[in-house]
């Protein structure tokens, strides 16, 4: 069955099964849960426990879609006029023009904290439970993607070094994009080497996965990016385009993806992995320049 529907039947599930409180908000939540998407970081999440063996359950499903629930809730604040204020996303209105600020906010609320309750009532080992709700807690909040936000948002039109525009990247985008990798190895009980090595992998791709995004932003038009353009270049940000140039761009997009590819080809060797999954979707973020 097709990972994409399942996950996304889970988070449907999750807010079927509760007694709603206010229907209004409910709908709000499904909107932007509905709005398409990619689903990369809870797909990564179920390719990697299929790479080590495991056979799914309902209880991988609801990690990877709480997962998905968090960055859902985190495209809906980023798109509101005080943040990124774009009115398209996904190729649709954002949430705040489908309904109004406060039901965004509330809503990306909403998915924000209903995540861990999600995780908390899957039928998994509880020290697994346990350390999975710390580990998104950490990488999505203060110390994570909220932080990096923040970083992000001051940076506007100030001129930053590569460096401050790596470690606003590593935490904005990054720390959410570790999480599945991490996550993985914990659920299938792998060696503190092996989830080391899972989170170098979750870092690379990160970083990959903000080069591609900053490439794009300069690159794609609305119809391939289902948002609006040049939005960071019109925010005066700083972009690894703007200070690396295209092809220096390129060259580290291609540069992190290659050292992915050794991490997991070197795990296939020494353990029970098949990388077959996440070299999918890796070659899936290669863009040819």
């Amino acid at each position: 069955m097709d990972k994409i529907w399942q996950i996304d039947r889970a988070i449907r599930t999750y807010y079927q099964s509760q007694d709603v409180v206010s229907p209004e908000l409910v709908e709000a939540i499904l909107y932007s849960i509905d709005s398409g998407g990619k689903r990369i970081r809870p797909r990564i999440l179920l390719d990697l426990l299929d790479g080590f063996g495991l056979e799914l359950t309902k209880a991988h499903f609801d990690v990877a879609a709480a997962l998905e629930m968090i960055h859902t809730g985190s495209l809906i604040h980023d798109d509101l006029p005080a943040m990124d204020n774009d009115d398209y996303r996904r190729g649709r209105l954002t949430n705040h023009k489908k309904f109004d600020e406060a039901t965004a906010i509330l809503a990306a609320d909403s998915l924000f904290l209903d995540a861990s309750g999600l995780i908390a009532e899957a039928d998994l080992d509880n020290d697994i439970k346990i350390r999975l709700i710390q580990l998104l807690s950490r990488l999505s909040g203060t110390f994570g993607m909220v932080g990096g936000q923040m970083l992000d948002m001051k940076g506007e039109g100030q001129s930053l070094t590569l460096e401050q525009v790596q470690l606003i990247h590593a935490n904005k985008t990054g720390a959410l994009l570790v999480f599945p990798f991490i996550a993985a190895g914990h659920i299938s009980k792998q060696s503190d080497r092996v989830i080391a090595d899972l989170s170098t992998a979750g870092q690379l791709i990160g970083l990959a996965f903000q080069v591609r995004d900053d490439i794009l932003d300069v690159t794609a038009d609305f119809e391939s990016l289902g948002k609006t353009p040049n939005k960071d270049l019109e925010a005066a940000k700083s972009t690894y385009p703007a200070l690396l140039g295209l092809g220096k761009s390129y060259e580290v997009l291609e540069n992190s993806l290659n050292q992915a590819v050794a991490i997991f080809q070197k795990m296939e060797e020494e353990t029970v992995f098949k990388a077959d999954g996440m070299m999918t979707i890796i070659e899936r973020l290669r863009l040819h320049a």
